[in-house]
């Protein structure tokens, strides 16, 4: 697997998987005042970067765990662990999605408030599933998915 630290992903858009870890329930506030609750273990956000920064500012925010809520994914980044993030220069979030549509959905329109597409940007990743089988789904579009491991704290940004 190609693994580099955050500070080597390319600045440009793209796509990315983010790993993380959740050890204890975890209750995630939706829009319109809904609710749900995540059981402890591992999660992958697929999401896209083609604001300013691209995907090395939006995977650096991700990685913080001292920011400001803005999206569903921030209650998860913050309460739980970041493990890392496979990245895809020029990748498409809903491709991602797809390419991962054998791992289950645990909260429909998590991530996906914006999305006709796409059930939900959120999925389980079971510890019976091994990263080989979710780097070879990305991989499946022909582009070669990065993982960007989390290393020092970045510093804190809102």
């Amino acid at each position: 697997m190609t693994s580099a630290s955050l500070s080597v992903c390319p600045a440009g858009p793209g796509a990315y998987v983010v790993a993380i870890a959740i050890a204890a329930p975890l209750t995630v506030r939706l829009g319109g005042g809904l609710s749900a609750r995540l059981r402890p273990g591992r999660y992958l956000y697929c999401g896209s970067a083609y604001g300013p920064g691209g995907l090395q500012a939006r995977l650096a925010r991700h990685f913080r765990k001292d920011k400001s809520i803005r999206w569903h994914v921030d209650q998860l980044t913050t309460a739980g662990e970041v493990k890392g993030a496979w990245a895809i220069a020029l990748g498409n979030e809903c491709a991602l999605v797809d390419r991962l549509g054998f791992l289950p959905v645990p909260i429909e329109g998590f991530g996906a408030t914006d999305c006709a597409h796409c059930r939900s940007h959120l999925l389980r990743w079971p510890s019976r599933v091994p990263a080989r089988a979710i780097r070879a789904a990305l991989a499946a579009g022909g582009e070669v998915p990065v993982w960007l491991r989390v290393s020092a704290t970045p510093r804190s940004r809102a």
